[in-house]
């Protein structure tokens, strides 16, 4: 690898909310879930904001406008205005329109929040694919986007016209639980043409790109709950970030997370913006944060003290991403993870 691997969560003497100027924040599973706001979020945010961080959230889900976005978040309690929030939507339109003439129609395969960023590029949407588009773009539609969407994807895809996708998260927090998310949907078209699409989101440059244009931050903070996409993507853009646990990372995917994936702090939820974040040090063979201690063993990892049990997962991070080198952990985490109750 050209940059250094982390092989240990960071520490911070500062609060993060003081450390950086603004924060990248993913919504679905950091800020709600479902449509409601997620423990802790509403009052961490405010702090947050009272001291001088700029906030901003950044979505993959490219279904919804900004201005329904911010509208949304004001409701839950989080002022905010459309220029707080890039979408995906708007990075593909972007991307989309560096590839195409002005005025150029796009068939359009989701929701009003695609439509709305390519009108804001100067493109025209259009829904068929007998329409003559010189580009086709796919992002989430919502649970009810009808199957023949997809056919008038393939149509045109099959004939050569250049896809694009808002993103590939195969799935997407809702709150009943985990649902198909627009990369199932993305399958469902490369499937049916062998085609690969140009992808704009989260964890990709275009997205980090547009999110920069747009905020003009400086020190950036990403804050999401996804290894694959909010990780991933502050590691390709070169910036720090923080995994809250309140979406669908779990203990034992972050302990075999690849150096990609590695965030560079761990908390619980947003309350981790307006704390330092704990060292964790070399201890003897293993790894010491707060009152535990994490060691790698003959296949598995192992945990030993008491307190605060984010510390115990913080050490077990320093212990699985120094075994793994550069690679995924493989040791079993298990037994460890279940006596941080985690």
């Amino acid at each position: 690898m050209s940059r250094s691997v982390r092989t240990e969560p960071g520490g911070s003497g500062q609060a993060l909310s003081e450390a950086y100027d603004t924060a990248l924040l993913d919504l679905d599973g950091v800020v709600y879930a479902g449509g409601s706001a997620i423990v802790h979020a509403v009052a961490s945010l405010a702090a947050a904001r009272s001291g001088g961080m700029h906030l901003a959230y950044v979505t993959n889900n490219a279904l919804r406008t900004p201005d329904a976005v911010a509208a949304h978040l004001t409701e839950l309690g989080i002022p905010a205005e459309a220029g707080d929030v890039i979408t995906s939507a708007q990075a593909v339109a972007r991307l989309i329109s560096e590839q195409v003439p002005a005025g150029a129609r796009v068939l359009v395969i989701g929701g009003e929040g695609l439509r709305v960023a390519l009108r804001e590029r100067g493109l025209v949407p259009v829904e068929s694919a007998d329409d003559d588009p010189a580009a086709v773009v796919q992002g989430y539609g919502g649970p009810d986007l009808p199957w023949g969407r997809f056919a008038e994807a393939s149509y045109a895809v099959a004939r050569g016209v250049p896809w694009f996708a808002s993103n590939t998260d195969l799935t997407i927090p809702s709150g009943r639980g985990i649902a198909p998310g627009n990369g199932a949907a993305v399958e469902v078209v490369r499937i049916a043409t062998g085609a690969d699409p140009q992808v704009a989101g989260k964890p990709l440059p275009p997205m980090h790109r547009e999110t920069i244009l747009r905020t003009g931050a400086e020190r950036p903070l990403v804050v999401g709950d996804r290894l694959d996409t909010d990780i991933e993507g502050a590691f390709n853009g070169e910036v720090d970030s923080l995994l809250v646990l309140t979406g669908v990372t779990d203990g034992a995917q972050l302990l075999a997370a690849p150096p990609q994936h590695r965030p560079t702090y761990v908390d619980a939820d947003l309350r981790g913006l307006l704390t330092g974040q704990p060292e964790v040090v070399a201890d003897g063979d293993g790894f010491r944060c707060g009152g535990w201690t994490a060691q790698a063993g003959d296949g598995d990892l192992r945990v030993a003290g008491e307190g605060e049990a984010l510390d115990g997962l913080r050490a077990l991070c320093a212990a699985a991403w120094t075994a793994a080198g550069e690679g995924s952990c493989a040791l079993d985490g298990g037994k460890a993870l279940a006596r941080l109750g985690l």
